[in-house]
């Protein structure tokens, strides 16, 4: 899978969200989201997902443009954790899991939450009702929520917020391990010092426009403070 953003913004109203941004991804990269609060960063990642239109531009998927036809066939290569991580917790962990299975149409629903519990490192906790899991752990079972149908693209919205140390290790070596699976990675984290040594390219936004894309970036809070600073 590819995807190109070419000259995309996003108005809601007067206000401006994303403003004339281009990058394009391709098989087997992780690309960061950089930039403070109100940066544009959800927008750009819902757009992504086909949740939203841009105002003006367009999104390129594989060499086609995104349209409202090819929905649910383009939608079904795409996987999403947002801050909402859609889960019912009064269900268990392989109850949700394959629920979703089951909604992509995956014929052994099952066997595939099995698996998915397996490579979250909760296989033990199968059958315990989410409501009980610590926020690491409810997190864990989201991204492979997320990844159930083996999407071509992934897109991560701050996907570190709340996680323990453990919890941390097990994401970043997931999202290493989709890389190597040939998966797109697209992540908005405030979290530089994990993106510092994961990201194949960082694109710092503010206001809703791209100041720096970066490949293979390294030292990323220090390039992060220096884009950052108040123009004087």
């Amino acid at each position: 899978m590819s995807v190109s953003v070419e000259d995309v913004s996003r108005h809601f109203g007067r206000r401006r969200a994303i403003s004339h941004v281009s990058f394009q991804a391709g098989r087997g990269e992780i690309v960061g989201l950089l930039g403070p609060n109100g940066a544009g960063k959800s927008t750009l990642l819902a757009m992504l997902a086909t949740l939203l239109r841009p105002s003006s531009g367009r999104i390129v998927y594989d060499g086609r443009e995104y349209t409202a036809t090819a929905d649910a066939a383009l939608r079904a290569r795409i996987g999403v954790l947002g801050h909402d991580l859609y889960l019912y917790p009064e269900l268990t962990a392989r109850e949700n899991l394959a629920f979703f299975a089951g909604l992509y149409g995956i014929a052994d629903a099952g066997g595939a939450a099995a698996l998915a519990l397996d490579r979250a490192g909760l296989a033990d906790r199968a059958d315990d009702p989410v409501s009980a899991f610590s926020r690491g752990m409810r997190q864990r079972v989201a991204l492979e929520r997320a990844l159930i149908h083996r999407p071509g693209m992934v897109l991560l919205d701050e996907p570190f917020t709340g996680l323990d140390d453990a919890s941390t290790a097990a994401l970043v070596a997931r999202l290493r391990g989709l890389r190597d699976e040939g998966a797109i990675v697209v992540l908005a984290t405030h979290d530089l010092d994990l993106a510092d040594g994961l990201l194949d390219r960082a694109l710092f936004l503010r206001d809703g426009r791209v100041l720096d894309a970066v490949t293979q970036p390294a030292a990323l809070r220090s390039t992060y403070r220096a884009l950052m600073r108040p123009q004087a």
